[in-house]
């Protein structure tokens, strides 16, 4: 594999994160409108929240790990461990423009 081909894998996993977190945020954002009952929490509330930890994180891992991983077994090294970083370096630079637009759009 090239490190063109790397480098869009590594976006491609990238922006499915992103995707994925903006879900979970727009899910925990609006949570209250769409579970409340006007009762108080019960055990429910934390043992739902840590569930959709777990699952969020198997996602995650899944998206970042998941071709690294596979090309590491399949005995491509070097291809498996650019990969992973172009992948983290792409999930840095995607958190920075996160960043930029918060603080743009919040004056």
């Amino acid at each position: 594999m090239n490190n063109s081909k790397l480098l869009g894998s590594a976006l491609r996993n990238s922006i499915g994160v992103l995707v994925y977190c903006g879900f979970v945020a727009w899910l925990m954002f609006n949570a209250e409108r769409f579970l409340s009952n006007g009762k108080p929490d019960t055990f429910l509330a934390p043992l739902t929240f840590l569930l959709l930890f777990v699952i969020s994180a198997t996602i995650v891992g899944g998206l970042v790990l998941g071709q690294p991983i596979y090309l590491y077994l399949e005995k491509s090294k070097t291809e498996a461990i650019k990969l992973f970083f172009y992948t983290v370096a792409s999930l840095a630079i995607l958190t920075l423009l996160v960043f930029v637009a918060v603080a743009l759009f919040s004056k």
